[in-house]
């Protein structure tokens, strides 16, 4: 098994999710400026039953 295939089986579903919303604000540092990203990710975290596992609140 290469290292990449190995990387795939750890990654959790939120993985490039959570990529996306980390880059956009190294890019734009700003978190208002990454809603689009953020409620992406929020939305993926919903849909694997996070948020239930880490009493995840929303706001």
């Amino acid at each position: 098994m290469s290292n990449e295939e190995k990387d795939k089986t750890t990654q959790s579903p939120q993985d490039d999710e959570n990529a996306k919303m980390t880059d956009c604000y190294y890019d734009k540092k700003d978190w208002r400026q990454c809603k689009k990203e953020m409620e992406v990710f929020r939305e993926c975290w919903k849909k694997h039953n996070n948020d239930e596992r880490t009493s995840t609140k929303d706001a």
